[in-house]
């Protein structure tokens, strides 16, 4: 007999300012330190994510590295936990690509974040990494 698990949650954040600001807790990060208690949770710092717009590498690397250490100072456990910077797991971005290689494009070009995020830049500077955004 098996027994019972504890739901599972997978959920990420861009590292795309200096600090997280109020909206980010209580949208959000409040509920990530609630859910260790009950949920099987991995977090992570989304910083490939982040990359799907015009960025200043040097200062989007700072801003991973902030970004992970608020994820800690919030509350979140790594013992409780798994809490990551996506760059960090290769495999993420293997995965990524055996995925988008058995996506349809139809089905791609429905994505409403290419939809919103194309429209505001204008399809010249719009990327492919944007169009296969998850």
């Amino acid at each position: 007999m098996s027994t019972p698990r504890n739901p599972r949650v997978l959920s990420g954040i861009q590292p795309t300012a200096d600090a997280f600001h109020l909206g980010n807790y209580l949208g959000a990060l409040r509920e990530w330190v609630r859910m260790q208690e009950t949920h099987d949770c991995y977090y992570v710092v989304v910083d490939q994510h982040a990359i799907t717009v015009d960025h200043d590498p040097a200062v989007l690397r700072q801003r991973t590295l902030t970004s992970f250490a608020q994820l800690l100072a919030v509350g979140l456990d790594p013992q409780k936990s798994t809490v990551f910077v996506q760059s960090h797991v290769p495999e993420h971005s293997q995965l990524a690509w055996v995925l988008e290689c058995q996506t349809g494009f139809g089905e791609a070009s429905r994505m409403t974040q290419f939809k919103d995020k194309s429209q505001k830049e204008g399809s010249a500077r719009s990327t492919v990494g944007l169009f296969t955004y998850p």
